[in-house]
């Protein structure tokens, strides 16, 4: 064997294992990357879950709130008219003002 075919040999024999090495990098950035993204995923999908159930409570709440004036207003309707006018003077002065 001659020294070119020898070199031949071990240039091979390097360019396959960094194309081995190359590929174990691809595939572990690959990994790395499906392993974030589903990171992500499942982070926003709690967000998503958390956020709906803010908004069901604060809805809740509303209606809660509506459903109160309401029943006030119908059981007391002449205190309730006096005080929506005073706040509307009240916002309406803040108003002037600005």
């Amino acid at each position: 064997m001659s020294r070119a075919e020898s070199g031949d040999a071990s240039n091979q024999g390097a360019a396959s294992q960094i194309k081995d090495k190359v590929s174990e990098v691809a595939s572990n950035v690959r990994d790395m990357g499906s392993q974030a993204y589903d990171a992500a995923t499942e982070k926003y999908e709690n967000v998503k879950d958390a956020a709906a159930e803010y908004y069901q409570a604060g809805r809740d709440k509303a209606m809660e709130w509506e459903s109160q004036i309401e029943t006030y207003v119908r059981e007391r309707p002449i205190k309730s008219l006096l005080m929506a006018a005073g706040v509307g003077v009240v916002l309406g002065m803040i108003w002037k003002r600005l």
